[in-house]
């Protein structure tokens, strides 16, 4: 089982990278990456941990572009975890997310509730930061009731406290994972609310690699239609589970969703030539 795309503490997820291959491999996964936001900084403790278990580990990456003002998440694979030009990228990227946190919780200050963006920054230290940690707050402090109810009402595009992120387009992040040695993928371009995002961003291999067709957020037609659309283009396809935890609010897809086999291997023969 192939499972290429994951989530750890080093980003949005719930468990430490060690904890998170003990997992995936309780669930049969023979192959995997850990994909964080904007940071390689589990990827050390996972491919020991990978090692460990006897699982092919795939160095990965969730890196966050913005097209026509809307987050475009960008999948990067086999990539140089130490490249130069990649880890630049990246401190611009954790930063504008700590920027986005304190205007965040400005927002929310002007609401009558105040969260401690510095806190909360100082504890994410050499990690990466996002909305969920601001969600987790306001569940925790009795605002909300749940990491749902928080985006409803406060997080999510249009809402009371939404903050809109600055960030390169997907052409730029693109160019920076290839540059590292790396192929890139659309994340679940099956959840874009845009029908016409993919056609711009994925039009051929000149923009993009690969499209993630397997998701756990991708029903049986919207993972049919991004087949055909990535067999049209001359795409690559990749897939996972999305697995942030048990407790994340989200469907769990882990072992229940994986890239099968002959579309992993045409990725790492682009990968190796």
């Amino acid at each position: 089982m192939i499972d290429l795309h994951l989530h750890t503490t080093a980003s949005d997820g719930r468990l430490a990278p060690a904890a998170l291959v003990e997992r995936v491999a309780a669930a049969g996964v023979t192959v995997m990456a850990v994909t964080d936001h904007d940071t390689v900084g589990g990827l050390g403790e996972a491919i020991r941990a990978a090692r460990q278990h006897g699982i092919r580990f795939v160095p990965g990456i969730e890196i966050t572009a913005v097209e026509d003002a809307r987050d475009v998440h960008v999948l990067g694979y086999f990539f140089d975890r130490r490249n130069a030009g990649l880890a630049t990228f990246l401190d611009a990227q954790r930063a504008d997310r700590r920027r986005r946190i304190t205007e965040i919780a400005a927002r929310l200050a002007a609401l009558g509730i105040r969260i401690d963006a510095d806190a909360l920054i100082a504890e994410r230290a050499g990690r990466s930061i996002g909305r969920p940690v601001i969600a987790a707050a306001l569940v925790r402090d009795g605002h909300v009731a749940s990491i749902a109810e928080a985006f409803d009402k406060y997080l999510a595009t249009g809402a009371a406290a939404f903050v809109p992120r600055s960030g390169a387009p997907a052409r730029e992040v693109v160019r920076v994972i290839r540059d590292a040695g790396g192929v890139a993928s659309i994340a679940h371009p099956g959840l874009h609310r845009d029908p016409e995002l993919l056609n711009r961003i994925a039009a051929g291999p000149d923009d993009v690699d690969a499209i993630e067709v397997f998701h756990t957020e991708h029903d049986e037609d919207t993972t049919a239609r991004l087949l055909a659309f990535a067999e049209a283009r001359g795409l690559l396809v990749t897939g996972g589970s999305d697995f942030h935890g048990d407790d994340a609010g989200r469907t769990v897809g882990l072992g229940r969703i994986a890239l099968p086999d002959a579309w992993f291997a045409r990725l790492a023969d682009r990968f190796a030539s």
